[in-house]
């Protein structure tokens, strides 16, 4: 089992995302997602998504927002459990980041980016603004075959 972050993070209409095109290996190769990773050893959610946006951009998250809970269960991979916040609250300046590219991207562009299926689903909840809600997607290798959303 996994457990991650992730964060949107917004300024003037536009969401911060990163192109994975750097690292070796890599699940998520080619594809542009939100900004977060893992959780350490003894993190909450929260210090997990301070420190991944620090690491990978350089900015600091000011005040964030928990949107939605995540659940990826795949033929090909562990399950993993993703927290995913949104921001427009932060400071500092973007640094290189040695996972991808860092792109400001119109909101609207980012559902046409070479991006999970899923993820395509619940960035546009995130851009309706709706309540909080959870969503399970279920893949075969990595095509997306069956999701349920419940919203609160």
């Amino acid at each position: 089992m996994i457990l991650s972050t992730l964060c949107y993070i917004e300024k003037d209409n536009k969401y911060l995302m990163l192109h994975r095109t750097k690292k070796k290996n890599d699940i998520n190769k080619d594809k542009w997602l939100g900004i977060g990773g893992k959780f350490e050893e003894g993190e909450s959610p929260e210090e997990c998504i301070v420190r991944e946006v620090m690491e990978e951009t350089g900015l600091t998250l000011n005040s964030y927002k928990l949107r939605t809970i995540v659940t990826y269960v795949s033929t090909n991979w562990e399950t993993e459990y993703m927290y995913v916040f949104t921001s427009n609250d932060f400071t500092g300046e973007l640094i290189e980041c040695n996972e991808g590219d860092l792109q400001w991207i119109d909101k609207k562009e980012v559902t046409k980016l070479n991006t999970w299926e899923g993820d395509k689903i619940f960035v546009e909840k995130l851009q309706n603004d709706s309540s909080f809600f959870t969503v399970k997607f279920e893949y075969d290798g990595d095509k997306l075959v069956k999701y349920n959303l419940k919203e609160y």
